[in-house]
């Protein structure tokens, strides 16, 4: 969606504004970090490029280690398919695949991406090496930060029967991720045809679900809806569960600027 003036539906624009010179052409824009308040040393994008020793197109593997000793807390998101560099690099590319995939392993290395050295871990999957971007263990809130947020509770027997019947009557052996759909976009653009055709926008009614206030007589009541559920549909089966979301990585504050 794009940023509008309310009065004339005129698209909002931004300018590079200098507090003591007003606009500024992007050739007069340098890059600088600022190491004391409002005090700032520039980097020269030269100095930048001698930093970097390797070519963009090199993964260099420092270990491999155990697939289950990579926790997915440390993926940034990031994920892209490698290939063999030219016929010389199919046999390495492939031997390597296949000892991965054997000793269930990945590689863990680093990449130069963006300009930027990225720690990374490879993997097999079906005939390719995929390499996912890692966070650095610095940037990674760890657990004990929220500890405080879970308390011991008494767990009884029966509810713990009940949670793994409803565990069980949910689980899919076969995961598919197609089957999962993005709500968002559909609905997004439903609302834009609408707009665009005049009509009325009606917000759908809330659902009132039930106030269960006994813990065993909701897990009853999730056991027997998800063995109503036909598995072809795991999203008709979904239980809400009531968390509090909190970011995995950390996240640098912002300067304050004094203008003027």
């Amino acid at each position: 969606l794009n940023q509008l003036h309310k009065d004339c539906n005129q698209r909002i624009r931004y300018k590079k504004v200098c507090p003591d010179h007003g606009e500024v052409a992007n050739d007069e824009i340098v890059s600088g970090f600022e190491h004391t308040k409002d005090e700032y040393v520039v980097i020269d994008p030269e100095e930048v490029q001698k930093l970097r020793k390797k070519s963009e197109k090199a993964v260099d593997i420092e270990c491999f280690v155990p697939r289950d000793q990579l926790d997915p807390m440390y993926f940034a998101g990031r994920a892209y398919y490698l290939q063999p560099d030219g016929p010389a690099g199919q046999k390495p590319y492939q031997l390597l695949r296949e000892s991965m995939r054997d000793e269930d392993l990945y590689a863990i290395g680093t990449a130069i991406l963006s300009g930027r050295t990225q720690m990374v871990a490879i993997r097999p999957l079906e005939d390719l090496l995929v390499m996912n971007v890692l966070q650095y263990a610095e940037k990674v809130r760890q657990p004990g930060e929220f500890a405080d947020g879970v308390k011991a509770t008494k767990i009884t027997a029966e509810e713990k029967k009940l949670t793994k019947m409803l565990v069980d009557a949910t689980k899919r052996e076969d995961f598919d991720y197609a089957q999962w759909k993005d709500e968002y976009v559909g609905e997004m653009r439903a609302l834009i045809e609408l707009k665009i055709e005049g009509q009325e926008v009606v917000a759908a009614p809330d659902v009132e679900e039930p106030k269960v206030i006994n813990l065993m007589e909701a897990l009853k009541a999730s056991v027997e809806g998800a063995r109503k559920a036909a598995p072809a549909a795991p999203r008709q089966a979904s239980k809400k569960v009531a968390t509090k979301m909190s970011p995995s990585t950390k996240t640098r504050a912002k300067a304050k600027r004094k203008a003027g």
